[in-house]
């Protein structure tokens, strides 16, 4: 879960500049829908690729990044008895 630890500890420090209450385990359903939408808008081309600005192999480092964080969001939403929303850019 260490992957998953980590990115809700960065969207928690950017939350913070807006004055957003931190996640906290155990998450919620809003949890675990707000981070899939967020990692959802992470995988959009645009974001993924940083508008062009980084490499092919960066873009994939990122990429199998969100992908352990939203397996290991599914496999912690099955230990929890929580709904898991689908990640659209995640093939």
């Amino acid at each position: 879960m260490k992957n998953l630890t980590h990115y809700v500890d960065n969207r928690n420090t950017w939350n913070g500049f807006f004055g957003t209450a931190p996640m906290t385990f155990p998450l919620t359903q809003s949890n675990v829908d707000d981070l899939a939408s967020s990692l959802d808008a992470n995988l959009s081309p645009e974001n993924l690729h940083c508008d062009g600005e980084i490499s092919q192999r960066e873009a994939q480092q990122k990429y199998n990044y969100y992908g352990r964080v939203i397996q290991e969001l599914e496999r912690y939403c099955t230990k929890q008895g929580l709904t898991m929303p689908r990640v659209y850019e995640y093939y």
